[in-house]
């Protein structure tokens, strides 16, 4: 059963969604979703003044003088959002004053809702189709991808609504399942903690969609998932497990040690991203964020086009 104030809620969303997107970004995003689908024409001999990196060595080896080569863009780009709904994605702990600013969320999950609502915005702004994908262990929901404002609509209530059957995370799954889906290369977002425990499989997973598809990561992280408040004797359980430890976070160490261990994670994804050469970007629920997103989705459109 929807809760009593599900319209409000889906109201809130997606204005922001759409404030993020039409305000914030402008026309921004126009250069990372087109362009991104590229097919490959022909080559023509080098002019001065094209760009270096164009030139076709085979060609201009066999032919002995230089060629470039010419793309011509899809008309139409496939946009897939695949968002963590796992347990880990409730917690959030962002003061009310930062969530009333309209730059911060409730929870991790709210702030993948918004993230993914200003995604798709843009995408159908820009004519191109954009579907879904919510997983944990398993796959909860997957919505084909369409290009109207109703259909981004039904993805926000999908997303805000969807109550998962699990509550562990499988990125592995999740990237498997659409690798097996969808057969033409798509622009890709991931919106997750990455909080799987099998890290092995999903980096290698991850690295290998990458291959296929234009991957980005989008990383959700709340506050306190990087520093604990002293607060005495805590109780602290981990939403996926359900493995409950008692904390005394009034002891300078144990905050430390929390930081640190916060501190390696975070250094170890981006590690990782860097080694599958897929472009992140870290989201808190408790900081301003659609201007880093502008800036980061400019910038890795124009690494792409490089």
């Amino acid at each position: 059963m929807l809760p009593s104030d599900y319209l409000k809620r889906l109201r809130q969303v997606e204005v922001r969604s759409r404030l993020v997107s039409e305000q914030l970004m402008g026309g921004r995003l126009t250069s990372v979703f087109k362009g991104r689908g590229m097919d490959f024409a022909d080559v023509r001999e080098y002019v001065p003044g094209d760009d270096v990196r164009r030139i076709d060595w085979n060609v201009t080896a066999r032919l002995r003088k230089p060629f470039i080569k010419r793309h011509i863009e899809e008309r139409e780009l496939v946009v897939m959002l695949l968002v963590d709904v796992s347990a880990s994605g409730h917690f959030g702990t962002a003061a009310d004053e930062v969530i009333a600013s309209g730059t911060g969320a409730e929870t991790k999950r709210e702030l993948a809702a918004v993230l993914a609502g200003a995604l798709a915005f843009s995408a159908v702004r820009d004519g191109d189709r954009v579907g879904m994908l919510l997983f944990s262990d398993r796959i909860e929901r997957y919505v084909p991808p369409r290009k109207t404002r109703a259909h981004v609509t039904r993805l926000l209530h999908e997303l805000l609504y969807t109550e998962p059957q699990s509550g562990g995370t499988s990125l592995t799954m999740a990237l498997n399942y659409l690798n097996n889906l969808l057969h033409r290369r798509a622009l890709v977002f991931v919106l997750s903690d990455f909080h799987d425990p099998q890290e092995d499989r999903w980096q290698r997973t991850l690295a290998a969609t990458n291959q296929r598809h234009e991957v980005i990561a989008l990383r959700t992280v709340d506050q306190r998932e990087l520093e604990l408040p002293d607060v005495g004797l805590a109780l602290v359980q981990d939403s996926e497990t359900g493995e409950v430890m008692e904390l005394d976070t009034s002891d300078p160490e144990v905050r430390a040690k929390w930081a640190a261990l916060g501190m390696k994670r975070q250094q170890d994804l981006i590690a990782t991203f860097r080694r599958g050469r897929v472009p992140e970007l870290e989201v808190r629920t408790d900081q301003p964020w659609p201007q880093r997103l502008q800036k980061f989705l400019d910038y890795s459109a124009k690494r792409r086009v490089a």
